[in-house]
């Protein structure tokens, strides 16, 4: 990522919605999402077990102001109706966004975890660095949400529950999950504040990824 500002979402999905909702997201609404004014990117991860259907979604903003920018805004109050039959059925619903306040690394990684954080670090440029100094470690990126932004009361906000609200971002991109594992040891070993109270670690496997920088929508 390159952009200053990012937005995270996790959802579940029921098995019997799984096909809809996944040509739901790489037919029309990552396309919808990276071909609004100020969206530059999204990957989507799926959660590496069996016994749920979980999804983690990543775009990249060029700046935070893009989340409650008029045109984003103008997207989330006319929901395609295809959305309107996907929203309601996204369970264990979180989104955040806001600037992105340390990255660290080059690249991408195919394994990754998604953390949701009570407390950011009380240096994030330097827990950065240490993370992506792991064996295997592709990149780090810290962002610090923006409540007020994120919040902001628009027609699909209205069709799903409760978002929940989260300080900040940790992501950490891998090569594999043993390397992951080991960063998430370290994050623990330097920064056990941080981590103790952030939400249970996932590990995620890159599924799907739409650049506006590069696409062709034609």
């Amino acid at each position: 990522m390159r952009g200053a500002g990012f937005l995270a979402i996790w959802s579940d999905v029921a098995a019997h919605d799984l096909t809809d909702y996944r040509h739901w997201l790489t037919r029309e609404h990552t396309t919808e999402r990276v071909t609004t004014r100020g969206f530059l990117a999204s990957r989507v991860f799926r959660a590496a077990r069996d016994d749920i259907n979980r999804f983690f979604i990543l775009y990249e903003l060029e700046a935070p102001e893009v989340l409650d920018g008029e045109a984003y805004l103008a997207r989330l109050n006319a929901p395609t109706p295809w959305s309107q039959r996907i929203m309601p059925k996204l369970g264990n619903f979180m989104r955040g966004g806001g600037v992105m306040v340390a990255r660290a690394g080059r690249g991408e990684g195919a394994t990754i975890t998604a953390l949701r954080l009570e407390k950011l670090p009380g240096d994030p440029a330097e827990f950065a660095r240490s993370l992506v100094a792991c064996d295997g470690i592709a990149a780090v990126q810290i962002g610090a949400t923006d409540e007020a932004r994120t919040s902001v009361p628009t027609a699909e906000k209205g069709m799903r529950k409760d978002e929940g609200f989260f300080a900040g971002l940790l992501l950490i991109e891998a090569l594999d999950a043993a390397s992951l594992q080991a960063a998430l040891q370290q994050a623990r070993a330097i920064a056990p504040d941080v981590l103790s109270g952030a939400s249970e670690p996932e590990m995620y496997q890159a599924m799907f990824g739409l650049d506006a920088r590069i696409a062709d929508f034609g």
